[in-house]
């Protein structure tokens, strides 16, 4: 019974099995540099206060930092009676410096101090996503310059649309991630509020000083409400939320270079090192990490699920049910982080298969559009221009040639006004250069993207 928190009020031990039912420390264990810097705070706020001397303080902080090294080293014993991390902690001090451990508890429940922690915690994995996305992005737009000579198909329904440039292409993932990290820097504002202070649910009576608290652990705002940041988790759903975006971000992004790394595309050949083999055929380079990326994205989903479901029903304010908000956090920002580190290197590292790309180029007659745009500029309504460009692509495709193979005759037959200067915007050379609208693939707009990308990303 001793070795309970909260036994006072029990006169029967708590049944193993139930131990080992509650426990959370198996997986709360990784908050422990969490909980100590909060408790550190705490017991500075108590000492300015005057709820514990300036040589408790001391004593507590001296405490702490010894537990913190003997966890870092392996060499902290951790317990399933003990609960979870606070209590393994908390009876830490207490064993080193007696009663003057008991007094750290003073004015703040398990319930503050957890969501306190997690959003420690949450703030730190928010700036290691960040910087992991930046990175991806910088791989991206290091491939840009090399590759700016090279025209790839675009597709919409996965059949051939419209050329583009190859660094349009990667610029449009930059631009994804960077609403990624634009969702994450909104995220860690709404993050970065101090709870501690709200003790169980209802504050207390003692006087704290919250406002320094948050100033040391360097929290934007403090919580206004002590009833609702004891049960607050909408910071972990929106993390994982945008945890889940930038899984299926990379999950996209996998999926086409899966398809360009096949045969049947041949754009792309994957970097042999971010590749694996056949247990029975000996020819075989699977793209297994892009897969895998693939894959994991189910994960991080079950996990903003998980987390959905699990707060649905709670009425205020803590509840036990919060102790299973931790598993999905970490399991998403774990897996998320895992393939943020192997993207980066196998966008660096990929090459582009230029000879086959452009010996398929012409295939699908990518320029019509862009023929219909010139008919547009000569005073044809779009949808006449429209219909004669399909009657043209109609006969293209029935001879098995390009639009410009056509002769002349084809084009004043739908068009008297048509002459020779029609052929000056066909090919997929000359529809790419066309381009000249704010964010299309023309090579001077794409070339004022890269610069903007290399300046913003520094």
């Amino acid at each position: 019974m001793a070795e309970k928190a909260w036994n006072g009020v029990f006169d029967e031990a708590t049944d193993r099995r139930v131990e080992e039912f509650t426990e959370s420390v198996s997986f709360d264990r990784r908050l422990y540099a969490q909980d100590i810097e909060g408790s550190i705070a705490h017991a500075r706020m108590l000492e300015k206060v005057g709820l514990i001397s300036d040589g408790e303080c001391q004593q507590i902080v001296q405490g702490l930092g010894e537990i913190r090294r003997e966890i870092e080293q392996g060499r902290f014993q951790f317990r399933v009676e003990l609960e979870d991390i606070h209590m393994h902690i908390e009876r830490a001090l207490i064993d080193r410096i007696g009663d003057t451990g008991r007094k750290l508890h003073t004015a703040r429940s398990r319930n503050d101090q957890v969501a306190t922690d997690m959003r420690l915690w949450v703030r730190e994995a928010i700036g290691q996503t960040d910087s992991r996305l930046a990175d991806l992005q910088r791989a991206y737009v290091g491939r840009c310059d090399g590759d700016m000579d090279v025209i790839l198909p675009g597709y919409t329904h996965l059949q051939r649309a419209q050329p583009v440039l190859a660094p349009h292409y990667w610029l449009a993932y930059c631009e994804k991630l960077q609403r990624d990290r634009d969702r994450l820097a909104d995220c860690r504002r709404r993050t970065n509020v101090l709870g501690l202070g709200a003790a169980a649910m209802a504050g207390t009576s003692l006087p704290i000083d919250r406002d320094a608290v948050a100033a040391w652990l360097g929290f934007d705002a403090v919580a206004a409400n002590s009833l609702d940041v004891s049960s607050d988790r909408d910071f972990l759903l929106e993390f994982v939320f945008t945890l889940t975006l930038i899984a299926e971000h990379l999950s996209t992004w996998a999926e086409e270079w899966i398809l360009w790394s096949t045969v049947e595309f041949s754009f792309l050949k994957l970097p042999q090192a971010f590749c694996t083999g056949s247990s029975i055929m000996p020819q075989k380079v699977n793209p297994d990490v892009l897969e895998l990326i693939r894959g994991k994205t189910a994960r991080v989903v079950g996990s903003l699920q998980t987390l959905l479901v699990l707060v649905k029903g709670l009425p205020l304010a803590y509840n036990r049910d919060l102790q299973e908000d931790k598993p999905p956090v970490f399991d998403a920002f774990d897996t998320v982080r895992a393939s943020l580190e192997v993207a980066a290197p196998l966008v660096a590292g990929a090459e582009l298969n230029r000879e086959a790309i452009l010996e398929r180029l012409d295939r699908g007659h990518l320029d019509a559009t862009t023929l219909m745009e010139y008919l547009i500029r000569r005073n044809v309504p779009q949808r006449t221009a429209h219909g004669l460009v399909g009657r043209l692509v109609r006969k293209a495709l029935k001879r098995g040639v390009r639009l410009s193979d056509l002769p002349l005759s084809d084009f004043t037959e739908e068009s008297p006004d048509l002459d020779e200067r029609v052929y000056e915007v066909l090919g997929v050379e000359r529809a790419v250069a066309a381009m000249t609208s704010y964010g299309s693939t023309g090579p001077e707009q794409v070339g004022r993207q890269i610069a903007d990308w290399k300046v913003r990303l520094g």
